[in-house]
């Protein structure tokens, strides 16, 4: 099963969340980023799903690496993440700094493998010039992601810098793992660019993954992709291969959608096969 996204600072969300229950003693559930903006909520979370799936399996999203000014925990940037991996791994979830699970249930087995990756403005649209004439654009529209204000980079001198230091670090780990598993891939960030390009705002792109993982679903034998970020949960195929958005987004998007998200999505034994 996954879900992303749940933005437990909503009380909505966090009904949602206090709701969510198994459908059997051994399901895993993936996390694909964005629990919350505070410690303490991300805490409240991953330990209440700790205590109803056999495991758990978180990826950061960058809502998880904000410094808030009202957060009385002021680290910033890798200090952040890495009080969260402490978190998660006193918890017992997997993270991106641990060895990947394999699952061995149906249509496994399959090394699950949580990704911390970040974004390098690549997604900006193709007419958008430079980095730096996108960002210009999208301050000029109002289309402005709050990570430029909340996620710091400390100590990379870029969230650029930071993204390139994670994908060179994560493309050797998976490298390194076993030929004959296939795995599944969670990240916060769609690894391809093609989700983005129904985005209300194209300009928002830019701040929703790197081009760099645009083959990691074939090379690295992907049985399925698990992301987040855009809150458009949807099912799409990507050189053959299943990527499930899994976000449940703020309430005034999901209430839009179909009402309250009543369940995290289904990834195996998979729900649908190829067209």
């Amino acid at each position: 099963m996954g879900i992303s996204d749940l933005h437990v600072g909503h009380p909505e969300n966090r009904a949602i969340l206090e709701s969510l229950s198994p459908q059997s003693p051994d399901d895993w559930l993936v996390v694909a980023g964005d629990v919350g903006e505070s410690l303490d909520g991300v805490a409240w979370a991953l330990r209440l799903l700790r205590g109803r799936y056999a495991e758990v399996v978180w990826a950061p999203g960058n809502h998880d690496l904000w410094t808030m000014r009202d957060d009385p925990d002021r680290l910033r940037g890798e200090q952040r993440y890495l009080a969260l991996v402490a978190l998660c791994r006193e918890l017992g979830v997997h993270t991106p700094e641990d060895p990947y699970p394999v699952w061995c249930g149906e249509g496994g087995p399959l090394v699950v493998a949580p990704l911390f990756l970040l974004y390098d403005y690549t997604f900006r649209t193709p007419t958008a010039g430079s980095r730096e004439e996108a960002l210009a654009e999208a301050y000029r529209t109002g289309v402005v992601c709050s990570d430029e204000f909340l996620l710091h980079p400390d100590p990379y001198p870029s969230r650029q810098a930071w993204c390139a230091a994670r994908v060179a670090r994560t493309e050797r780990r998976l490298a390194d793992c076993d030929p004959a598993l296939r795995t599944v891939l969670v990240n916060h960030f769609p690894l391809v660019r093609q989700p983005t390009r129904i985005l209300r705002h194209p300009e928002f792109a830019q701040w929703c993954g790197t081009a760099l993982t645009a083959d990691w679903h074939t090379r690295f034998r992907a049985a399925a992709v698990v992301y987040g970020h855009l809150h458009i949960p949807r099912t799409t195929w990507y050189d053959g291969v299943r990527f499930e958005e899994v976000s449940v987004g703020y309430p005034r998007e999901w209430r839009a959608r179909a009402g309250r998200p009543d369940a995290p999505r289904q990834i195996f034994p998979p729900p649908t096969q190829a067209p």
